[in-house]
């Protein structure tokens, strides 16, 4: 019992600390942030972060990766509520942009860009537990799409590479330019997928045969 009540408390102090840090990593930048400010909006001490994340780069891949590797979530989430390839592509379009684009994921993009010039391990780690489980996710929907009999103008590897790469460049230009580059209209958004669907070969309103899909 102890011991659980234990593990509980250094889950909910654990918790506090990655909240403080992501809004202190927002609000002032990764640099400018110490680890007393962290205590100090979060409680706790510096011996309980050291426990728990080593330092401050530890708490910052968490906080990093938690907040953009729901790619593939929001991916299973839209091809599981059905529809056609078209209404299941503009739906995920919807909650990409919105995920992509929020301000907490802009803001920690721009701090992963400039650890990356330093830090190449980090680099590679945010890649593989970002955008490439994002890639494989699609990947795995359009494949599941063509082995259903969809008919596609190119392989699910390219397909999902292209998508993504739809917002992908829409964050590092928010990233880069401080939000000045970016059209964030429903009407850019509609045209971008339409486009994306007519060179897919994916136009049409066909439903997909009603078999379950995987979860992944």
């Amino acid at each position: 019992m102890i011991d659980q009540i234990e593990c509980d408390r250094l889950d909910r102090r654990r918790r506090a600390i990655i909240e403080a840090a992501r809004e202190l990593f927002v609000e002032q930048g990764y640099e400018r942030t110490t680890l007393s400010d962290i205590v100090d909006r979060a409680g706790g001490s510096l011996a309980t972060i050291y426990k728990l994340f080593d330092n401050k780069e530890g708490i910052l891949e968490v906080v990093v990766f938690e907040k953009a590797s729901s790619g593939a979530e929001l991916i299973r989430k839209a091809a599981k509520e059905g529809g056609t390839p078209v209404e299941i592509l503009h739906r995920l379009s919807v909650s990409f942009q919105g995920h992509f684009l929020d301000p907490e994921v802009v803001a920690l993009v721009r701090i992963v860009i400039a650890r990356s010039v330093s830090n190449k391990d980090f680099a590679r780690r945010f890649f593989e537990r970002t955008a490439t489980r994002t890639h494989d996710s699609l990947r795995q929907m359009f494949t599941d799409w063509h082995d259903r009999g969809v008919e596609m103008n190119a392989p699910p590897d390219i397909l999902a590479e292209l998508f993504l790469g739809l917002f992908v460049s829409d964050v590092h230009a928010e990233a880069i330019s401080h939000q000045l580059g970016t059209n964030k209209s429903v009407e850019r958004l509609h045209t971008r997928i339409e486009f994306f669907l007519a060179g897919a070969g994916l136009q049409g309103d066909r439903e997909l045969p009603r078999t379950a899909l995987p979860e992944h």
